[in-house]
């Protein structure tokens, strides 16, 4: 009797112990999960986050939409002048971004075309006597005085966009309508006859830092401009 006893003991040992290896085999180990990669920007688009420019209303998109006709234009020169149309008047949407410096050397108001919209700009032309601004790439050129004082001679450089925009005579210059006060009676600037104007306590600084070949580049989320500009055409590359 003992020794049958003794049998059943190890037989239910010998059981247990060959289902628990098999548990044990069939046990596959978890991955370690990773920290998701966070994508670090270079070359002049990392300007964008040194300079913190998300906190001034500008998108990603639209600094990395500018330095694709920047380096399309390959121009030496390190100013970069971008006009945000996607926001609105009452706004500090305009921007002069010294790439090779990393520094903002303006963030101020300007105005769009008095057809183009009210508040915020919406539609656009390449036309004369349209009284709207045009989309696109901009080669800045000459000063001047005329009658708004010191003034910029700009190029377009988009064919169907802003290619017309020098006959148009439309020019960088400073406005008596482009200041706080207009805002505050009628919460959004003055508008031009298609110019992008500025402050006049900013125009000269401004005129004076872009002049001579830099680009400038006026945005709006136009569907068919951002399908048809060979500008934007291909990504920015780093070099």
């Amino acid at each position: 009797m003992k020794n049958v006893l003794l049998l059943l003991v190890g037989l239910v040992v010998i059981y247990f112990a060959t289902t628990g290896l098999k548990s044990t085999r069939n046990v596959v180990a978890a991955a370690p999960i990773s920290a998701p990669k966070t994508v670090k920007s270079v070359g002049h688009l990392a300007v964008y986050d040194e300079l913190n420019l998300s906190q001034t209303g500008l998108e990603r998109s639209v600094f990395e939409y500018a330095l694709r006709g920047w380096q399309k234009m390959d121009t030496a020169k390190s100013m970069l002048t971008i006009v945000d149309l996607s926001q609105p008047s009452n706004h500090k949407r305009l921007y002069v971004v010294d790439l090779f410096n990393k520094k903002l050397v303006f963030n101020t108001y300007v105005a769009h075309g008095r057809n183009s919209g009210d508040l915020t700009a919406n539609q656009f032309s390449n036309t004369q006597s349209s009284f709207q601004s045009s989309l696109g790439f901009y080669q800045t050129l000459n000063t001047y005085m005329g009658k708004h004082g010191l003034s910029l001679q700009l190029k377009g450089l988009e064919k169907g966009f802003n290619d017309n925009v020098y006959n148009r005579n439309i020019v960088l210059h400073g406005a008596d309508y482009v200041c706080e006060d207009i805002i505050r009676k009628t919460g959004r600037l003055g508008r031009s006859q298609g110019c992008p104007a500025v402050p006049y306590a900013d125009s000269k600084g401004i005129i004076q830092a872009v002049k001579g070949g830099s680009c400038l580049f006026v945005y709006a989320p136009n569907p068919d401009y951002l399908k048809q500009s060979t500008y934007l055409s291909s990504a920015y590359t780093s070099l």
